[in-house]
């Protein structure tokens, strides 16, 4: 009877006119509740909540497409913790699936390729990105063109040396990677009796190995990426504060009138062992004009920045029209080589929270004011079609 009431009081909840009701998407845990960054959750739940939205976590298995009521989970602090209740249908869902492994199960495949279809939803950024295809969306607009390293899937011992002949030096990338996992360099040194020199990123450190001949390290290659799909792309020798490289991290989202804003800008330091700039990979966190002024001189640094800021709007735009796909955000990495170019490396539908702190609080709104606007236009093409 009690569970009646509470149906008919969130169905209530959801006919008001003010309140825009958003889920975050996810997939069951076997221990019987949701997979994902619970923290994250509800710093969303509470923002959204101090907007005037109605927010909750959504597992794949429980959206159910032709039903006004569903079961999701509330964060009730009081409690401390996550309860499970009924909840109306979201006018939109934000996919915050964590991991590609949850993503590529057919069932999780076959629910978003559904919510992709279907009227009644409105779904954005629906998958992780591949790092191949981004190369190849950002490859088909002169605009995003340059800022592109060289880079070529990992295919063959030939293809590895024909890109070596050029590029004496290789960044070597899983192609379905996150957070610098997997990744690997390749160096050249000519006059040595071991020419080919491959690091390997570890945890918080790296290993080497001296190779004689490129069959040899392509033997090393294959054994350390198991079978993964890899990508080989030219090394860029970035911008460096005492022997420590630095690279950008860009954050975009939509803003309320859906157009792409520039949320926030940091820097990661690389570690001193450190093939990345990761922060879980030894990197450390900076503020990005004081290191450019470092490698550069101030005038330089603040043009670099306003570049830099152009460039990840130019590039989200090119990423969104490429893919055919709904996005909201995105990080992405940018790198200013010591000659004051800039390029691209990554970007990242599942942003990792910015620990900056007025990133993150403006990221943290921009999802609701991007989920308004979402909301608004569902209703007048609703309205335009009764």
């Amino acid at each position: 009877m009690n569970s009646l009431i509470q149906d008919e009081r969130y169905a209530k909840e959801s006919s008001r006119p003010s309140a825009h009701v958003l889920a975050i998407l996810t997939v069951d845990d076997p221990a019987g509740d949701f997979r994902g960054n619970r923290s994250n959750f509800a710093d969303l739940i509470r923002t959204g909540q101090s907007l005037g939205f109605l927010v909750y976590v959504l597992t794949v298995k429980h959206l159910h497409l032709h039903r006004k009521i569903l079961r999701g989970y509330v964060y009730n602090k009081e409690a401390g913790g996550w309860q499970k209740q009924p909840v109306p249908f979201p006018d939109i869902i934000y996919n915050r699936i964590p991991l590609r492994e949850n993503e590529v199960q057919p069932a999780v495949r076959q629910k978003i390729n559904a919510c992709r279809k279907h009227s009644r939803v409105i779904l954005f950024n629906p998958s992780f990105f591949n790092k191949w295809e981004l190369f190849e969306w950002l490859s088909q607009s002169k605009l995003t063109r340059p800022f592109i390293p060289t880079t070529r899937r990992l295919m063959s011992v030939s293809g590895l040396g024909r890109l070596m002949r050029k590029h004496s030096y290789l960044y070597l990338k899983p192609e379905s990677g996150k957070a610098g996992k997997g990744i690997m360099t390749v160096k050249v040194h000519g006059e040595k009796s071991l020419p080919y020199r491959l690091k390997i990123q570890e945890n918080k450190t790296s290993s080497t190995y001296s190779c004689s001949s490129l069959q040899k390290l392509w033997t090393r290659i294959q054994k350390q990426s198991g079978g993964e799909a890899y990508i080989a792309q030219q090394g860029i020798q970035l911008a460096s504060v005492n022997d420590r490289r630095f690279d950008l991290r860009a954050l975009v989202q939509k803003n309320r009138r859906g157009y792409w804003e520039l949320t926030g800008m940091g820097a990661r330091l690389a570690g001193a062992t450190s093939i990345t700039t990761h922060v879980p990979r030894g990197g450390r966190i900076e503020d990005p004009e004081k290191l450019l002024t470092y490698s550069f001189n101030s005038e330089q640094a603040h043009k670099l920045l306003q570049k830099a800021k152009f460039a990840a709007l130019t590039i989200a735009r090119q990423i969104e029209r490429a893919s055919g796909q709904r996005l909201g955000e995105m990080s992405m990495d940018l790198g200013v080589d010591s000659n004051g170019n800039l390029w691209f490396f990554e970007a990242n539908s599942k942003p990792m929270k910015f620990d900056e702190p007025h990133i993150r609080q403006k990221s943290l709104e921009r999802i609701f004011h991007y989920g308004a606007y979402l909301a608004r236009k569902k209703k007048i093409k609703r309205a335009g079609g009764a």
